[in-house]
């Protein structure tokens, strides 16, 4: 949206078809949200992206969210004084008002947490761990680089995510090629201390988690732009050998392992590594306000729930 040629807002407007199917759904998603702290710019760019979806008969539109669950999803709505990971949305606290006001409403919650590191393995984990890893023949295979990824595990890295994560809201199964571009986009940026795989004794993965660390000063220091030297500060914040701020991207456990204790074999892994970075505390990714299940994974540490997100719908 431009006034007096100047650039005062934007939006897009997706129809994930395989998503809608997947569901039973006509809904007209929409993302990449911003504006100027004015309602007839919000409003008219609403107005745009709905009658686009009513035109292609959608009846419900639901935002801000991406094509995937891999993109940026929820309004930010508490928790404005801390840093944004990389892999979450950020917006200005008036942008709630504006989806309220054009009678978007509440859909689901995300609620995040900030985990403080503890100084040794806690003791129950490390047995939990320990018995998990005997009971049901589980291993822990660290890797070293995307290929070595690719080339033992294939794409199944992303099956078991696709699998754990198929109940959850809006989630969509990704495809060979949206696996093949996430991997491009992200396996290069890791540092693989900070990877962990769970394998059966079939070396089949059973589990996944990853994460990194918070690059949200050097995304402020170089604007969000790569050049002329934005991508010297982001690739040394990601090749740090000491930082105290961590970012977990994600955990997937496949079905049949759920409830088993796997979870714990996550941080079992990765604790000795914020030791050796000197990591003081993580952010969790966003996790859904009903999913007790992923929210009692940091009943190991303390905690605290900083942050919450929202998805909103509107019948159109």
């Amino acid at each position: 949206a431009y006034r007096d040629s100047k650039i005062v807002g934007r939006i897009a407007g997706i129809i994930n078809n395989i998503a809608n199917e997947a569901w039973n759904k006509k809904r007209l998603r929409f993302g990449w949200f911003d504006f100027i702290d004015d309602v007839e710019v919000s409003h008219t760019l609403l107005d745009a992206v709905k009658a686009w979806g009513k035109e292609h008969g959608m009846t419900e539109m639901n935002g801000p969210v991406g094509f995937t669950d891999f993109d940026h999803q929820g309004l930010l709505i508490v928790g404005f004084e801390y840093d944004a990971p990389m892999a979450s949305l950020y917006n200005y606290p008036y942008y709630e008002k504006h989806y309220e006001a054009y009678g978007l409403q509440k859909e689901v919650d995300w609620i995040e947490n900030r985990v403080f590191i503890p100084k040794g393995v806690p003791e129950k984990m490390e047995r939990i761990a320990k018995i998990v890893i005997e009971k049901y023949n589980l291993k822990i295979a660290k890797v070293r680089s995307a290929k070595e990824v690719i080339s033992r595990f294939g794409y199944s890295f992303f099956d078991v995510i696709n699998e754990a994560y198929k109940p959850l809201y809006n989630f969509q199964p990704l495809t060979e090629r949206q696996k093949e571009y996430y991997c491009k986009m992200y396996f290069p940026l890791l540092n693989y201390d900070f990877v962990t795989i769970i394998v059966n004794e079939q070396d089949e993965i059973v589990g996944v988690g990853v994460g990194m660390p918070n690059i949200s000063e050097e995304l402020r220091r170089c604007r969000g732009r790569l050049l002329p030297l934005g991508w010297y500060w982001i690739l040394r914040a990601l090749r740090a050998k000491k930082f105290k701020h961590f970012d977990l991207l994600l955990i997937a456990v496949r079905p049949d392992y759920q409830n088993k204790g796997v979870n714990s074999l996550f941080f079992y892994d990765q604790i000795k590594y914020f030791i050796k970075y000197g990591v003081e505390y993580s952010e969790t990714s966003a996790m859904l306000e009903t999913n007790i299940k992923n929210q009692s994974n940091w009943d190991y540490f303390d905690n605290i729930q900083h942050k919450r997100r929202r998805a909103y719908i509107k019948q159109i």
